[in-house]
């Protein structure tokens, strides 16, 4: 193998400059050629293909998104695009992928490995913390960071109003943001897509803990956990019990910012073990890490498994909230 490419696809998450840079470094310093795809798998339709060099990605590690763009490829879902896009690899002489992103990002490339032969390696990059095989993703531990900020500074004005604040973070289909930055914050409740909740419920939640001599309280809610979000909820609380309710919706400043320490080793380390695999003949998969360190996991494995949500920190999460 002489001539390799990276691409990011997918939401953007802060760590992904720096998975880039080790991966185009790594390469290098393998002797190999190595190429950037700007706009993920719509840069292959476009041949929007520039190849790299060591300085190409200097100063890069401490910024956030992604200096490669990404973009929704509704083409690359096709059979059509696919092989467009294995024809525009071919036509560079690039000979290995490296995809940086989540489950979406790595169904493609998987489809690419199985219909063309193009070997591919996956970095997880996602705050969401949802790709399963590794322990954390790219991205994950600066989102919460920027969260749990958000929460202690709210914390701080529910204190002041004896009031209840509902605050949203990201997290459609998956709670770990929520599950974290809830027990790192002290929340009285989370909520989570995992676990059904309803208005009634978490308004007892609140009573109780009036009860208890509390005169705030601060709920985290991952805006896939109630239908309609945090400011539905909001409503449903207001009618039942009359409170003062705000609710402060994070949103996609969860997304951007200055990775974290963490992110950045992380993403290093994992950009340069993708590229250690495509050399080694160990395609198809998504390097990841866990307790006994780097892991390869075949990427058909990663998109048809479910990650475990950690119940028992959960479950932690209420007794605190005592």
């Amino acid at each position: 193998m002489k001539h390799i490419a990276v691409l990011t696809s997918g939401g953007d998450a802060p760590g992904m400059n720096a998975a880039i840079r080790a991966v185009v470094r790594t390469a290098i310093f393998k002797n190999l050629r190595i190429s950037a795809v700007y706009q993920g798998y719509q840069g292959l339709l476009d041949d929007n293909i520039e190849e790299f060099g060591p300085r190409s990605v200097a100063n890069i590690i401490q910024k956030g998104g992604t200096i490669l763009r990404t973009a929704r490829c509704k083409d690359f879902y096709t059979p059509e695009g696919r092989a467009k896009g294995a024809e525009t690899l071919t036509k560079h002489g690039i000979e290995g992928l490296v995809v940086i992103g989540g489950d979406g990002s790595f169904r493609g490339a998987s489809k690419l490995y199985d219909e063309h032969n193009i070997p591919v390696v996956g970095i997880p990059g996602t705050i969401d913390n949802d790709i399963y095989g590794t322990d954390v993703t790219i991205g994950f531990n600066t989102a919460i960071n920027i969260a749990l900020d958000a929460v202690d500074r709210l914390r701080d004005t529910a204190a002041s109003h004896d009031r209840l604040i509902l605050v949203e973070v990201m997290g459609r289909h998956a709670g770990h943001i929520a599950l974290y930055v809830g027990v790192a914050g002290g929340a009285e409740a989370i909520l989570v897509p995992e676990a059904e909740s309803d208005a009634q419920s978490i308004l007892d939640t609140i009573v109780a803990a009036k009860e208890r001599g509390k005169l705030s309280s601060v709920i985290v809610v991952a805006e896939g956990a109630f239908p309609g979000g945090a400011l539905a909820l909001q409503k449903q609380l207001e009618e039942k019990c009359g409170y003062e309710v705000r609710t402060s919706i994070l949103g996609h400043m969860q997304r951007g910012g200055s990775p974290s320490t963490r992110d950045r080793v992380l993403a290093s380390r994992l950009g340069y073990e993708a590229v250690k695999s495509l050399i080694s003949g160990r395609h198809g998969v998504m390097v990841g890490i866990d307790k006994r360190g780097t892991v390869r996991v075949p990427l058909k494995e990663v998109f048809e498994g479910q990650k475990e949500f950690d119940w028992e920190l959960y479950e932690t999460a209420k007794i605190l909230a005592v």
